[in-house]
């Protein structure tokens, strides 16, 4: 009498691979920040000329209490994906709404940023946009050339 047995047959086999001798560090690093975006803020130092941005305004740059300028720090994301909102995250942090990137706040002896201000933002890809400040948004403007000195 034969009998027909259904059970399927397995086999299991460990096949040694140099991976297996060596202990692997499977503890995950940091994942790599993205480029960032860099943003100098330029005030309008023209006396009682807020919200009218001339060819050639007396502007001066924000910087650290050493004179250094202040350049605030934005890394590419969703929020962040060209000038302008790197323009618009840059005018949050000189209205003391939040910080940068890096941890950076608006310093308490500047003034606000305000309509007529030039907001200058180099991408990851290192193209530089010259932004004024508009009552609505931002308008492209050529690159300032007269700086004045000081504090504002």
């Amino acid at each position: 009498m034969t009998t027909s047995d259904n059970r399927r047959i397995t086999v299991t086999v460990r096949i040694t691979t140099p991976a297996d001798t060596t202990p692997a560090d499977t503890t995950p690093g940091p994942a790599p920040l993205p480029d960032p975006y860099t943003a100098t803020v330029y005030l309008n130092a023209a006396p009682r000329t807020f919200g009218d941005h001339q060819p050639r305004p007396q502007l001066t740059a924000v910087t650290h209490p050493d004179g250094s300028p202040l350049r605030l720090v934005f890394h590419a994301s969703d929020a962040i994906r060209g000038h302008e909102a790197a323009a618009e995250a840059a005018f949050e942090v000189g209205n003391h709404q939040r910080a940068d990137d890096c941890g950076t706040y608006w310093p308490t002896d500047s003034r606000s940023v305000s309509v007529g201000d030039v907001i200058k933002v180099t991408s990851p890809g290192h193209w530089i946009l010259h932004l004024r400040v508009d009552p609505t948004g931002f308008t492209p403007v050529p690159e300032p050339t007269i700086h004045a000195t000081g504090r504002h």
